[in-house]
């Protein structure tokens, strides 16, 4: 089992001088430093954020205490207008006339607890009674007016004595203008001898709260919400006139608080700014940029230096380690430097001159005895040009002679010509390489002749893919299996059959294929041809017998050294299909 150092050091082996350094400067620096500062900015963040967090909290706490002590001091002067013996009397009584009534109220208003209870942050202050004789208006008012109205039928339908409500009052609209309400409402149904029903209704001024909460000079926004919905907010907008509207924030919320008022539960927000997190960082810049210039850029620049001063030497070794290849092997100058790398350099000039004079003596003498097998494997190719070529010309010749005997028809001329485009292709061997467009157009001379022969019963198709018509190959490879297929496949065939021959790329391959529909071949008889084609070699080429094929095959095999790739599938009556593939790279070596 290798340990993890073992591990470790096996994947640095792998990698460049560079690399490693790249990889001991993000370890050893960058990773620790970024680490640190890392540390030091999350400090300094968390710092500000409970900070903020404080903030937030004081301004929740001021907007709490501020809204209670406005509930409690109206909670005073409603609980002081219920204790009023005088009050109630009055509201009980049942006036004669209007004129009992107005005399008696003229009486009520001397009352020195009215005179000074008016201005509950500046409130207005309004007791109804269920009483038909008292005429509404003033600080009184009789209950069958207010029936109708939202805040009445929910303080009805309660059982508290005391409600807060926060309504928006357009009841009588347009008469007067719809507006956001703050209502205190009490019930005076307790003390004894009361002959009707009594509700006191402090409406304390909705935008006088506004006010007082904007001029707290906190900057955080802040909403006061139940059920959903935005009640109080110290942000600049129009809120007066309008419905409380939804809130919709809760993804800025930075801290809440809940406050209870009269048995119903209130949140109160307080929101981060939008733009928190970048206005930290403005804030801290300069200290950023001083991390920054102090733990990045200077190690870096100084990582550099050190980088360069290994990997400049190592890379002037690796240049003059690649002309090992060449008959002399070059020296490094101006070598520098007292450390192991100039050392190294020092002792490769040693060894090239040693080396050179070694080369003159070996390496000459085995460049001679490669240049001796390279004209052997020509001497061999030139034999099977020779041999390829009365092949093809006895079978078009051959295909001629039976058009002229049994047809007996002029049409001798066409024949020729198509005989001559293989002719002038078949003779031209001082290019032994052709593009595949060009012999395609041979592979199309040669079938359009066959057709003479088997008429209606031969038909083919050709198909090459795009970008392959200019690739390479060996001269007269691909017609070889063309007539092969011809004479082995449709030939043998009494009804008529088809030839296709198709050109296409599969990854890095090309694709040669060619698919007869003729009388295709036992499987004892395609496993030899598949041997054949696989093991083509000049002791096979020498015997007699079919070479056409095993012509082909042997000089695909040499110009791709050894790596073009057979394959032969056939079903008898069906037909057979012979596939070759050829590294793409192989071909683009190939010199026309």
């Amino acid at each position: 089992m290798w340990s993890i150092g073992n591990i470790i050091q096996r994947y640095l082996e792998k990698l460049e001088l560079k690399k490693k350094l790249q990889w001991l400067y993000m370890a050893c620096v960058m990773i620790p430093l970024v680490l640190t500062d890392g540390i030091i900015l999350f400090n300094l963040f968390s710092s500000e954020q409970v900070q903020l967090q404080q903030e937030m909290e004081d301004q929740a706490e001021a907007v709490r205490y501020y809204l209670i002590s406005t509930m409690e001091q109206a909670a005073f002067t409603a609980d002081s207008i219920a204790a009023n013996g005088q009050i109630r009397d009055f509201l009980d009584r049942k006036y004669p006339t209007a004129l009992s009534y107005v005399t008696e109220y003229q009486k009520m208003m001397t009352n020195h607890f009215f005179a000074n209870s008016g201005g509950v942050n500046a409130s207005t202050i309004t007791v109804y009674a269920d009483n038909y004789t008292i005429i509404s208006g003033g600080e009184f008012g009789k209950i069958s007016d207010i029936k109708g109205e939202e805040w009445y039928k929910t303080a009805a339908k309660s059982e508290k004595d005391v409600l807060l409500m926060f309504s928006y009052d357009n009841w009588r609209s347009p008469v007067t203008d719809a507006n956001r309400r703050i209502l205190y409402l009490r019930k005076m149904n307790s003390a004894a001898g009361d002959s009707c029903q009594k509700v006191i209704r402090i409406e304390i001024n909705y935008s006088k709260v506004i006010r007082d909460i904007d001029g707290m000079n906190y900057e955080l926004p802040m909403y006061l919400c139940r059920d959903g919905k935005v009640l109080l907010s110290n942000m600049k907008d129009n809120y007066l006139t309008r419905p409380f509207p939804d809130f919709e924030l809760h993804d800025r919320v930075g801290y809440q608080k809940d406050i209870i008022l009269y048995g119903d539960t209130y949140q109160l927000y307080v929101l981060e700014k939008e733009d928190q997190l970048w206005t930290q960082i403005k804030k801290n810049a300069p200290l950023i940029l001083l991390l920054l210039v102090i733990n990045l850029c200077l190690p870096y620049a100084l990582m550099t230096q050190i980088e360069r001063s290994i990997t400049v030497r190592i890379k002037k070794l690796e240049e003059v380690f690649d002309s090992v290849d060449s008959e002399h092997l070059q020296k490094i100058g101006n070598v520098q430097g007292e450390d192991e790398i100039a050392l190294l350099m020092r002792n490769y000039n040693r060894m090239a001159d040693r080396t050179n004079e070694l080369i003159q003596t070996v390496y000459k003498d085995k460049l001679k005895e490669q240049e001796m097998s390279i004209a052997k494997k020509n001497a061999e190719l030139l034999a099977l040009y020779g041999q390829i070529n009365p092949h093809f010309m006895f079978n078009a010749l051959e295909s001629i002679r039976m058009h002229s005997i049994l047809k007996q028809e002029y049409e001798t001329a066409d024949m020729v010509e198509k005989l001559a485009i293989m002719e002038r292709q078949n003779v031209d061997w001082g290019e032994d390489n052709i593009e595949i467009s060009k012999e395609m157009e041979f592979v199309k001379a040669y079938l359009g002749l066959q057709k003479y022969r088997f008429g209606d019963r031969l038909s083919y198709s050709l198909e090459v893919e795009d970008g392959c018509e200019t690739l390479l190959i060996p001269k007269l490879t691909i017609v070889t299996f063309v007539e092969n297929a011809c004479v082995h496949g449709i030939e043998s065939k009494t009804a008529s059959g088809w030839i296709f021959v198709r050109i296409h790329k599969e990854g890095h391959e090309i694709c040669i294929e060619v698919e007869d529909t003729g009388k295709g071949m036992p499987p004892e008889v395609m496993a030899d041809i598949r041997d054949r084609m696989e093991n083509a070699d000049m002791s096979r080429l020498m015997k007699k017998g079919r070479v056409g094929i095993l012509n082909a095959c042997l000089r695909l095999k040499m110009v791709t050294d050894e790596e073009v790739k057979f394959s032969v599938e056939s079903e008898e009556m069906v037909g057979t299909i012979i596939q070759i593939r050829i590294p793409i790279v192989k071909l683009m070596q190939l010199e026309k």
